[in-house]
């Protein structure tokens, strides 16, 4: 049975559970409950704090597991990224008071609070920099104000909480992070059991990206229509009773499909439908 751990709680949380369920899972009705077995499927569920999920893992102890880019980076642990998810996006930077730095370069000798110690180490021992860390869980940006440090590093979405707090944005970004599946460093990349798991989510991702176009057009307009809606192989072209006129079914990107009706419509296709996909397998 697969053992896989799943955020319990915070913003991985609902998207994870919501993506497992459209991936034909089992999902916990009770936030409360802590291990899902779900039989059907072969598969054991563990919900754990996000934060813990990469020391699982990455003991072995689970053999996949659900978390944050930044949260893997973050624990150290002996475990690999092996698919993005696309949910719960997230720009890691550092910021102080104007005046006080420009580049990392110049964090020589400063503090920096963080709630991701393991991160900002490895930052700035990339550029070469020797600085203090300190550890704070929650309200980072306050540090500077309080005197226990000189910078911060945090999660930036807007960037408004650090300008009301007095704080600028300084150099580049230090992570990009978003959920990604991990597993164990070194763990057989074919496991059949991992591999079925991994064609479910991407499965689940290629839906949430497309829509079937259904629509009838005369003969004469087929290669037009097909240079706009070419499908992931090519799209299916069935002709249709009333002759001179055929059906075309193509899987197109959901953005942008707006645009391709209206193009379609102008080369003389009528009957143009999109549908929702709710898994697929390519």
């Amino acid at each position: 049975m697969l053992r896989i751990a799943v955020p319990n709680k915070g913003s991985l949380s609902e998207p994870a559970s919501a993506m497992l369920h459209e991936a034909g899972y089992r999902q916990r009705k009770d936030s409360k409950e802590l291990v899902l077995v779900d039989s059907d499927n072969q598969v054991e569920f563990f919900f754990l704090r996000p934060r813990d999920i990469a020391v699982y893992v990455g003991s072995g102890r689970l053999d996949i597991g659900i978390t944050g880019r930044d949260l893997l980076l973050d624990s150290g642990s002996e475990a690999e990224e092996i698919l993005q998810l696309g949910f719960a996006g997230s720009t890691f930077r550092y910021a102080t008071r104007p005046g006080t730095a420009t580049d990392v370069k110049e964090f020589g000798g400063m503090t920096i609070a963080t709630s991701y110690p393991g991160v900002v180490a490895a930052h700035l021992a990339d550029h070469g920099v020797e600085a203090s860390v300190v550890r704070l869980d929650g309200a980072v940006e306050t540090a500077i104000q309080l005197g226990v440090a000189d910078v911060i590093a945090d999660v930036v979405e807007t960037g408004t909480t650090l300008r009301n707090a007095g704080l600028e944005i300084i150099g580049e970004p230090i992570l990009h992070s978003e959920a990604v599946v991990i597993r164990r460093t070194g763990a057989d990349p074919e496991d059949p059991k991992v591999q079925q798991f991994l064609r479910r989510l991407q499965g689940v991702l290629v839906a949430r990206r497309y829509v079937m176009m259904d629509y009838d057009i005369r003969v004469e307009n087929v290669e037009a229509a097909i240079a706009l809606t070419p499908g992931l192989e090519s799209p299916t072209v069935s002709p249709l009773h009333h002759e001179g006129w055929v059906a075309v079914r193509a899987m197109v990107p959901s953005k942008g499909a707006q645009q391709i009706m209206d193009e379609l419509y102008d080369l003389g296709a009528r009957a143009i439908l999109t549908t929702g996909i709710h898994a697929c397998r390519l």
